[in-house]
């Protein structure tokens, strides 16, 4: 495994320490190649780079390509950072294979996540990756499995909304047998949000990344009798949790998208058949205009319709249309938050 990046030994919001400095000689202990069987020396490389995406995430995509049995992961300080390699993700990363047939499992970690700390800290553009994807807007035939369908896309996008599911949405994308790029868009907040903590036995062999989390709360009304289905991923989702709880509403159930791109078809059908009566919406962080509504919008609508749902077309709850990715005062962002907060409850 190989990370580079801006401050990844430490990790920009120090949620990492992948080095610990002696403060009495040069050099570092590494946790993770202590603990290690084999090659302890090389099983783990983290390497700060300097503030230069565009040329250090062409390295990282040379190297993912020389070394395929390698997991090269590419972090940004900020997602917005992301902006100063976009010719290297245009030109190379999303369509090598489709161009020149050159296969790449390079990850790229963006901290993404809206916290009222303005515009540089809150996006990483996922709009933008999704809208570089080949991937179809129809249900798929039969013959294509998940497995298929990922084989035959460009690349990757996803949200994980808890730590397990972070660590397999990692170990799946070595452990495939092909390559093929990944974004994640990392929310800041989650990094040490106790809500997305996972227990031990979560890691255990035999579990797999989920595409789709289904609605988790038991003490919801029955499934006839949910109005609401709200469709959303990343941290939004615990915001939208919390407030469920607060009002005591029980009749609007939430289920999570981790992976956005492709499209997951067959994870969510169960979901939206399950309440068949309800109205979907889809919430998210970002401005109407931005983020993943654009590239959910007509996938959802065209499940719905294919499994014969009554109110085929989704909503949207978010922020309003908007040139910059977020405000950069926090009671405007609070004031932003609440209102689509109240549009995704509201009757």
């Amino acid at each position: 495994m190989r990370l580079s990046g801006q401050d990844v030994e430490r990790g920009t919001f120090s949620h990492r320490h992948a080095h610990v400095f002696y403060q009495d000689r040069d050099g570092a202990y590494v946790p993770i190649n202590a603990i290690a069987k084999e090659n302890s020396a090389r099983s783990f490389v983290a390497s700060n780079s300097h503030l230069s995406e565009y040329a250090v995430l062409g390295f990282e995509h040379g190297y993912a390509q020389a070394d395929p049995n390698t997991l090269v992961l590419w972090e940004a300080q900020f997602g917005d950072f992301a902006n100063g390699a976009q010719i290297m993700i245009d030109q190379f990363i999303t369509s090598g294979e489709s161009k020149w047939n050159v296969k790449s499992g390079l990850v790229m970690l963006l901290p993404h996540g809206y916290d009222g700390a303005g515009p540089e800290h809150s996006s990483c553009r996922i709009e933008r990756f999704l809208q570089l994807s080949d991937a179809a807007d129809q249900f798929p035939t039969d013959e294509l499995t998940d497995g298929k369908i990922q084989e035959r896309m460009n690349f990757s996008v996803a949200q994980c909304t808890t730590a397990a599911q972070f660590f397999h949405l990692l170990r799946r994308q070595i452990r495939r047998p092909f390559r093929k790029p990944l974004v994640v868009a990392v929310s800041k907040k989650l990094l040490k949000y106790r809500g997305a903590e996972s227990n031990i036995e979560e890691f255990e062999v035999g579990l797999r990344f989920k595409r789709v989390i289904e609605e988790t709360n038991q003490n919801l009304a029955r499934d006839d009798q949910i109005r609401k289905v709200l469709l959303c991923s990343g941290q939004i989702y615990y915001e939208l949790a919390n407030e469920r709880e607060k009002r005591g509403i029980n009749d609007v159930a939430i289920v999570r998208i981790e992976q956005l791109c492709p499209f997951p078809w067959r994870s969510l059908e169960p979901s939206l058949r399950r309440y068949s009566n309800a109205q979907v919406l889809w919430v998210q962080d970002e401005p109407k205009n931005q983020g993943a509504w654009t590239f959910m919008e007509p996938r959802i609508r065209n499940l719905q319709s294919h499994i014969g749902n009554s109110q085929v077309e989704p909503t949207f709850a978010g922020r309003p249309i908007a040139p910059s990715t977020a405000t950069g005062y926090t009671k405007q962002h609070n004031a932003e938050l609440q209102g689509l907060i109240e549009t995704a409850f509201s009757q």
